[in-house]
């Protein structure tokens, strides 16, 4: 990865992990339910923690979830919620495991209505990403009326840890919007991609 590459101006450059995240995943749009899910869990688990400090943790995650198999994760029981509190490579609290377990049942419920979670959550953008005008650190929303609207679905849906401000941090990293800045080596891969499809 090139040094001399302008990238988004929250990226910790000296971090690899952190730069190899921005450059391939952040804000790729993605259809794929399981990581959509993935992404989900991982958003949820982040709230009052930065991202960097899940990013850390996500092949734990990935082992303590079923490779984030939400059928596998709405089965979860009582006992496993004891397991997954003893297991110090993932945050354990208590309400963000039991409400990853939740999510899980609620995501099928979403998929057998609406065919895939795929089709209701890009249903908040028109189907497509929104290309944001970003510039500065200062330039990056907290929340959208987008983000509003899906939290808010989501909480009558029954979803739990999955307010605004993390549904919109979930929307930036799954590309249902493009918050790379302008000055950003890939927003304009990501741009030429979506408009080749």
């Amino acid at each position: 990865m090139s040094e001399s590459l302008t990238r988004c101006p929250w990226v910790d450059t000296s971090k690899p992990d952190y730069v190899a995240y921005h450059d391939l995943e952040w804000g790729v749009p993605m259809y794929e339910d399981i990581k959509i899910f993935e992404f989900l869990i991982l958003e949820s688990a982040q709230a009052g923690l930065s991202w960097y400090t899940i990013l850390k943790k996500r092949e734990n995650y990935r082992e303590a979830f079923a490779n984030f198999d939400p059928k596998v994760v709405a089965t979860f029981d009582e006992a496993q919620v004891e397991q997954l509190m003893e297991n110090a490579g993932i945050v354990r609290n208590r309400r963000k495991i039991e409400a990853a377990i939740n999510n899980a049942q609620r995501f099928l419920e979403v998929q057998a209505e609406f065919g895939s979670f795929a089709e209701y959550i890009w249903g908040f953008v028109g189907g497509k990403p929104k290309a944001n005008h970003i510039e500065s650190l200062s330039d990056y929303p907290v929340t959208t009326k987008e983000s509003d609207a899906l939290a808010k679905d989501l909480k009558k849906r029954g979803f739990k840890f999955l307010g605004s401000t993390t549904i919109y941090a979930h929307m930036q990293a799954t590309g249902m919007v493009n918050d790379h800045s302008i000055d950003c080596f890939r927003r304009a891969e990501i741009l030429e991609a979506e408009a080749d499809n």
